[in-house]
């Protein structure tokens, strides 16, 4: 087992999604409508559905230093969402969230949003980022909570299948540089971070 394959943090087990969790994953955020509004990956019908998404994410877990990692309650070990990183390169990597209903409003995202930092530091990424709907403030407040820069809104951008498929949608984007660039001279300038 990799060194990051699961965390802790005070509140939450942040792991590597596993065969026999496709049914939780399923009952508790996948599937439902409202859950599932605002992302990038169509709502689940079908736990077939979920187990497809178990196989891509050993896929991602075998090709890249990390994937998605599954959300639970550090004190019941209940399944409260999921989160991760998707690999562009080596060093660029998308992130983002998404949490059963119960457990909205109570810093979850926030709390597992910084652990994928941190991940993503450890792993080597230079550049992490997240696309939100522009109408999901909640997940744009969390993102700037964790100093995730806003870049712009894109236009036409991504496609948010559970909203209106098959139209490509604008989306806002926020960003983080996780490493220190180099500057003209070839010096080590500090990033904000």
């Amino acid at each position: 087992m990799r060194d990051h394959e699961r965390i802790e943090t005070s509140r939450l087990v942040l792991r590597r999604p596993l065969v026999g969790d496709a049914l939780a994953i399923f009952e508790r955020y996948a599937s439902d409508a409202e859950i599932t509004r605002f992302l990038g990956w169509p709502r689940h019908q079908t736990v077939d559905d979920t187990r497809t998404f178990l196989r891509y994410s050993d896929a991602e877990w075998n090709r890249w230093p990390a994937g998605p990692y599954l959300i639970l309650s550090r004190a019941d070990g209940q399944l409260l969402g999921s989160t991760g990183l998707s690999f562009e390169a080596r060093d660029r990597a998308m992130t983002g969230y998404v949490l059963a209903k119960d457990s909205w409003g109570r810093g979850y995202a926030a709390e597992a949003l910084q652990e994928m930092v941190n991940v993503a530091r450890c792993t080597g990424v230079a550049r992490l980022y997240a696309l939100c709907h522009p109408q999901h403030r909640a997940s744009w407040r969390v993102l700037e909570k964790c100093a995730f820069t806003f870049e712009g809104r894109r236009r036409a951008h991504t496609e948010f299948p559970n909203l209106s498929p098959g139209v490509q949608l604008d989306v806002l984007c926020y960003s983080l540089a996780l490493v220190e660039a180099l500057d003209g001279a070839g010096e080590q300038a500090a990033v904000p971070t």
